[in-house]
């Protein structure tokens, strides 16, 4: 076994169940001490009565390795700077965050409440935004007293924030601010050491049991494509001291598929040198759109 992640203390929030605990295993498994945080909710953000973070600690305790629970919400400034504080205070240093926390309301848009829309993009947006803040804020108090830091954080994004999801409109437009809060950081954090990327993973978890319905077992015995462990690998790597030179990405991973997506950038394009006319608009952007590459399907629309 690699154990590329020895001495490193790693913070996974949302780590109870599916992703984050499978996350929290793999790190574990490669010599990390982990901070698992989970709230406790159920798939939809209500509260819940069991304790899924302590479960996974004692998990990883059975099989060797060392770990701690948190139930704090992430996304308040009390649960996000409690989370950074156990992991200093028991552990005595942080290396890698790993912001994973999130659940589900799916509605179509014209029937989106607003509560909807706030708890979603709470949850993904601002539980990523403020863990990412106070792990931050540390790290740079360390590079700034010469002791820079081989900091990772890995964000969660999903392929709904990068194409689109009918029926999600409130996770989706989350989950795009996720990709762009990611590009912000590493822009920012590079100077003190910090090495930022996000995933777009597609697994089964609690999440999309629903979409991946038809896929729910392995047949045989055999590989099992949606299993969220196939996704932690990628994840620990981007963790570890490892990665290296890599910031400021977004992969997406699903069983055994790695791919580096590649964001907006300028197409096809004219520049007259003086405003246009509005009539002279519709066959300047028709003839920008033919010589476009066509954009991908919005999951869950219907394509010719």
């Amino acid at each position: 076994m690699s154990r590329i992640c020895d001495g490193r203390v790693v913070v996974v929030t949302g780590a109870g169940r599916g992703l984050g605990r499978a996350h929290a295993l793999a790190f574990a498994a490669e010599g990390a001490r982990v901070v698992v945080n989970d709230l406790g909710v159920g798939l939809d953000g209500a509260p819940a009565a069991d304790s899924p973070a302590a479960r996974v600690v004692a998990e990883i305790r059975a099989r060797g390795g060392e770990a701690v629970a948190h139930g704090g919400d992430v996304a308040t400034t009390e649960g996000a700077t409690s989370l950074i504080r156990v992991a200093l205070e028991t552990y005595g240093r942080l290396d890698t965050l790993v912001n994973n926390a999130g659940f589900l309301r799916d509605r179509m848009l014209v029937n989106l409440g607003e509560d909807d829309w706030d708890a979603v993009v709470r949850v993904h947006l601002k539980g990523h935004f403020l863990p990412l803040k106070h792990a931050a804020a540390h790290w740079r108090a360390e590079a700034k007293a010469s002791r820079t830091p081989s900091a990772r954080i890995v964000n969660t994004s999903s392929g709904a924030g990068l194409l689109g999801s009918v029926g999600q409109g409130n996770y989706s437009a989350a989950k795009a601010g996720i990709v762009g809060l990611t590009l912000v950081a590493a822009a920012e954090l590079g100077r003190y050491g910090v090495q930022v990327n996000a995933i777009a993973p597609a697994a089964r978890t609690r999440m999309t049991d629903r979409t991946f319905a038809t896929a729910m077992a392995a047949p045989d015995g055999g590989f099992d494509a949606m299993a969220p462990e196939n996704v932690s690998p990628l994840v620990v790597w981007l963790g570890s001291a490892a990665s290296a030179g890599v910031t400021g990405r977004v992969f997406e991973v699903e069983g055994g598929r790695i791919a580096v997506m590649e964001g907006w950038r300028a197409g096809p394009e004219t520049d007259k040198g003086a405003r246009w006319e509005v009539a002279e608009v519709d066959g300047v952007v028709r003839g920008l759109l033919d010589a476009a590459e066509v954009p991908g399907a919005v999951y869950g629309s219907q394509v010719d």
